[in-house]
């Protein structure tokens, strides 16, 4: 006869295993798992979630920047790690993308709150701030004494009782909200905006008129404020909040590794110095938002994007490839000269200009054309490479370093029985290799020593660029 203590400890354990099923099924309804720090360690690359914003990562003159951009790729290269960028197109979602399985970590300045800890882990706090009110100040406060512009401009939060503030749905902002009305006891009306716009570009709904209220975290409204000088964010609306990045809740080794890098570098005079960059440099700030070349302003890298467009279309190549060879040469300044005689926006050397027809070297339209036609040339000399980006790869590195540097490399790669018409992992590796004597000394190079890191990281880092291009300029 069964006992009644075994069937009230069947039961309980009945009760325990179906308590846990269901935690299981509930987290698998709402999250995939997340890859840890050994996984991505073995594909070697990797994925982060990014906002396209004035801070966090945008294109200024031809080049990548921003401060979630510049943190990221040192924490990549602290894992030894490819970094892929991935721009979120809804930065309410930025959680349930981390959750999809296809993001490693998402790095967007995300208040740590308990609702969110439930979808994620966060890091250590990159930097404390709080949250501020954005408003304009009277239209003629530069006429007004101070005194009297305050008295038309909220100076408290229970002002804001009845009146209505716009922010994103899912951001924290929106939860402060509610928790304030509570604190409060009243109502305070939320208008939801889309979560494709940004909190830079809110706040400039409220400089342009467009909304009344928004609220934003103070480095961020004191930064834009310089801008925009109508903006007053004076009025706190939180304590002390700390702001971090995310990864999935099960990746533990991740988290653990990337806080113990967050702790080393919090420290050291460098992690400030790039936080001041994009978060307390006025002027800087100023620059990039009056600029032609800022990517939140216009479609446009360079002020030489019509020649250079004119000229990718006579060789057949994506201008904003292009491009990212100009930049890389010489920064997009006509006046570039180099030691070894080049000169120029493409660097041109004089003997390759007169072959090119180039008459005047220093004139950006003859420079970009003659320079163009050069690589056209390169990139026929690989006829045999049947992958069109690796047949380029192989343009761009016979136009660094010489046609018959790179040819030379192919032999070697032949003798160690890699595809010599394969650049990335194959033909690279020659490169490289041909900086030592045990190699340039062999009698099927005929070019003998070339330094060749200076190719191998020419190749890479036009096509980093470029894929940045893709991701901010419209083709």
């Amino acid at each position: 006869m069964i006992s009644n203590r075994f069937i009230i400890a069947l039961f309980l354990l009945f009760f325990m295993l179906s308590c846990r099923s269901d935690r299981k099924a509930n987290m698998t309804d709402v999250s995939i798992g997340g890859r840890d720090l050994s996984e991505i360690q073995t594909d070697g690359k990797l994925t982060a979630l990014i906002a396209y914003s004035g801070t966090s990562y945008f294109l200024y003159k031809g080049r990548p920047m921003g401060y979630e951009y510049e943190l990221l790729k040192k924490l990549a290269e602290h894992f030894e790690l490819e970094l892929e960028l991935k721009v979120s197109k809804n930065l309410d979602l930025m959680l349930e993308e981390l959750n999809s399985g296809n993001i490693d970590i998402v790095a967007h300045g995300l208040a740590i709150t308990k609702d969110r800890q439930k979808d994620a882990a966060f890091t250590d706090y990159l930097y404390l701030t709080n949250q501020v009110l954005v408003q304009r100040k009277p239209a003629d406060w530069r006429k007004r004494s101070w005194s009297m512009s305050q008295k038309e401009m909220i100076q408290d939060p229970v002002e804001l009782l009845g009146d209505t503030i716009s922010v994103r749905k899912n951001s924290s902002y929106y939860k402060r909200l509610i928790h304030l009305s509570d604190e409060l006891g009243g109502d305070i009306i939320i208008d939801t905006l889309d979560g494709n716009i940004s909190t830079d570009e809110i706040i400039k709904m409220v400089a342009d008129g467009k909304i009344k209220y928004t609220i934003a975290d103070s480095n961020l409204a004191n930064i834009n404020a310089s801008y925009y000088p109508i903006l007053d964010v004076s009025v706190p609306i939180s304590n002390s909040q700390r702001i971090a990045w995310a990864v999935h809740p099960e990746a533990e080794g991740l988290l653990d590794a990337t806080n113990s890098w967050i702790r080393t570098n919090r420290k050291k005079k460098e992690f400030n110095i790039i936080y001041n960059k994009y978060f307390k440099n006025k002027r800087s700030f100023k620059r990039r938002i009056k600029s032609d070349f800022f990517s939140l302003n216009n479609n446009q890298i360079s002020q030489y994007d019509a020649i250079i467009k004119n000229n990718a279309e006579q060789i057949g190549w994506d201008w904003r490839l292009l491009a990212s060879v100009v930049y890389q040469e010489s920064r997009f300044i006509n006046e570039a000269k180099s030691w070894t005689g080049a000169r120029g926006l493409m660097q041109m050397l004089p003997a390759t200009a007169t072959e090119m027809g180039v008459n005047n070297i220093m004139d950006a339209t003859e420079n970009i054309r003659g320079g163009s036609l050069y690589l056209k040339k390169m990139f026929d000399e690989f006829s045999g490479v049947e992958d069109t980006i690796q047949r380029t790869k192989f343009a761009l590195a016979a136009y660094n370093c010489g046609l018959y540097h790179v040819k030379d490399a192919q032999k070697l790669a032949e003798e160690n029985q890699l595809d010599s018409n394969t650049w990335d992992g194959q033909v690279d590796q020659m490169i490289l290799a041909l900086s030592y004597p045990k190699n340039y000394n062999k009698d099927i190079v005929k070019y003998g020593y070339v330094n060749g890191i200076e190719p191998y990281k020419y190749v890479r880092q036009i096509f980093e660029r470029y894929e940045h291009y893709t991701k901010f300029i419209v083709e």
